[in-house]
């Protein structure tokens, strides 16, 4: 009885209608208040997300003047522009390959991999190079599947090392690699010619200037021999197989730029 008393007077003067009015009241049609749960607020409508990377400018071709593809072997590029052709080959250490094509979609460096599919490094970042392979900023070309000897291996061992890699080349970027190949350790002769003609390869590119990286070699040592043959008509060659390049890659970068030159693809210089 005291219970009901008191709840009572509190209705009766009115001290209990903050309860009500939290939870919201309305009357019946006989004068009682009932007890609502309050309007659910409106929820804001959420603005669009985008889940795609703003595109990267895609570099423009350099203005350099082509120029035909001369018969036999390449060693350097038949221009007196200040034109560089940077290559690369192998791919033997996968975060090298990885760093290369970062330095590449970051700089705007042009560059061409002379690639041995059977690494796996080039499968694991397939996604990153081929928006730079698309573009003509990279250019893929063939130094055979497992970077064999060609001048020591049988007439059918030689087609089939750059036809394999031919096809990867083919099924993982999309483009054809022919004419160019680069026989591993500049080993070639007119036998490994004509077998590589026989299905397209019409073009041994060997080097005129190298950084030596093939094996491990000093930071230092590297940017002194890019300070020595980074010169213009050249085609140098680096390898994609150990660290230390990929730590000088703004001194590489700086050399180009003091010397004002203008790195090109083999199909940059080069009309088949």
């Amino acid at each position: 009885m005291e219970r009901r008393a008191f709840i009572g007077a509190l209705a009766a003067t009115g001290i209990g209608c903050g309860l009500a009015a939290c939870a919201g009241a309305e009357r019946s049609s006989s004068g009682a208040q009932v007890l609502t749960k309050p309007p659910a607020a409106p929820k804001p409508t959420p603005s669009p997300i985008s889940t795609s990377p703003t595109p990267r400018p895609v570099p423009a071709p350099p203005a350099v003047t082509k120029v035909p593809l001369p018969p036999g072997i390449i060693t350097g590029l038949p221009t007196t522009e200040p034109v560089l052709a940077w290559t690369v080959d192998d791919g033997s250490d996968s975060e090298v390959v990885r760093r290369y094509a970062e330095f590449a979609r970051d700089s705007g460096t042009r560059l061409t991999f002379f690639l041995n599919g059977s690494y796996p490094g080039w499968t694991e970042h397939a996604s990153l190079l081929k928006p730079l392979v698309a573009s003509g900023q990279v250019q893929v070309a063939n130094h055979t599947w497992s970077h064999a000897d060609l001048t020591s291996v049988s007439d059918a061992e030689v087609v089939a090392e750059l036809q394999r890699n031919h096809d990867f080349i083919s099924a993982t970027f999309g483009v054809d690699a022919r004419p160019y190949y680069r026989p591993p350790y500049g080993y070639r002769d007119a036998r490994t010619d004509a077998l590589a003609a026989s299905i397209g390869y019409t073009c041994p590119v060997l080097w005129y200037g190298s950084l030596a990286d093939s094996g491990l070699l000093p930071e230092q040592e590297i940017v002194n021999l890019a300070t020595e043959w980074f010169r213009p008509a050249h085609i140098i060659i680096g390898h994609l197989n150990y660290l230390p390049v990929t730590n000088v890659f703004p001194q590489l970068r700086q050399l180009i730029n003091d010397r004002q030159l203008i790195t090109v693809t083999l199909n940059d210089i080069f009309t088949p």
